[in-house]
């Protein structure tokens, strides 16, 4: 069976697409917990690809009660390497239409109340996200979503707040101010988590909304987020499958991503200790010998 190297986190809708076959379910224990929900592998355009609902199937779980550790984890031990994530986001800028896609490169994270890193007890590491999102990925999802007739923004920076409540209108305009072009609720930490994962990382931002700033549009609302997002559906799913397609062409990795570590280890190793060691020797043993465990 080919290996999982790609994977999908997002809503339940994208795994119904036509193009998928032979689906199975793998149930993944993490020292994280349990992930969203049982990940979904299917073959698409001659790949083994992941899927994970990020809120769970039935969207059980709030932006902030999302295992983002447990799900960056268990898709690390499948040897996934490129993840794509889909996901809504309201526009802070008027040329950032509802029914466009962002693919940003950039990322401000205003949560609160999540687990950013898996390092920690023990283990140190500084991991560089100047630019958080690999630029490798984002230019091959950008033309996958122009391919399939989407109105795509290529750049742009996603703002991260807590939830799951909506923005005040203050809140919008401040964000507005900061120069923030995309709100959502979910890609902090995961982008940040995926990078100490060494994992290639790019965004497909659905805008549905103009938040809460602006003075002739309809407020950001459940019902709004959710019609928009079944507009898409179709569009998502078709690039989708043709970023597979030009990965499975040309999986090179130049970016960068996949070395993020080898700088950003700073402990003595002499001081690790051993159950650190091993809870987090899926992403760093590579950097380590099987003696030092």
């Amino acid at each position: 069976m080919n290996a999982v190297r790609i994977a999908v986190i997002g809503g339940s809708g994208l795994y119904d697409m036509p193009e998928l076959q032979d689906v199975e379910e793998r149930h993944i224990s993490t020292p994280y917990g349990e992930p969203s929900d049982a990940i979904r592998i299917g073959t698409l355009a001659g790949q083994r690809v992941a899927f994970l609902a990020r809120h769970g199937r039935g969207h059980v779980l709030t932006p902030t009660e999302v295992p983002y550790r447990a799900n960056i984890y268990a898709l690390k031990t499948l040897g996934v390497q490129h993840v794509i994530s889909v996901s809504a986001c309201g526009s802070l800028q008027e040329q950032y239409a509802p029914g466009h896609i962002v693919v940003p490169d950039q990322l401000v994270d205003w949560t609160k109340n999540r687990q950013s890193s898996f390092f920690g007890e023990g283990l140190v590491a500084h991991v560089s996200v100047a630019d958080p999102f690999c630029p490798r990925l984002s230019a091959i999802l950008a033309d996958a979503v122009a391919e399939a007739e989407g109105t795509v923004h290529r750049g742009g920076t996603f703002i991260t707040i807590e939830g799951p409540r909506f923005s005040t209108r203050g809140e919008s305009a401040l964000f507005r101010a900061w120069g923030c072009d995309i709100i959502g609720m979910t890609t902090s930490p995961e982008a940040f988590l995926a990078r100490e994962a060494e994992m290639c990382y790019a965004v497909m931002a659905h805008v549905t909304d103009y938040d809460v700033w602006h003075e002739t549009e309809e407020d950001v609302s459940v019902e709004l987020v959710l019609q928009t997002l079944q507009a898409n559906v179709r569009t998502a799913q078709r690039a989708i499958v043709g970023v597979v397609q030009r990965l499975a062409a040309d999986s090179a990795r130049d970016c960068g991503c996949a070395d993020a570590l080898s700088t950003a280890l700073i402990t003595a190793r002499e001081k690790i200790p051993t159950p650190t060691l091993k809870r987090l020797w899926p992403l760093i043993g590579r950097y380590f010998e099987e003696r030092e465990l």
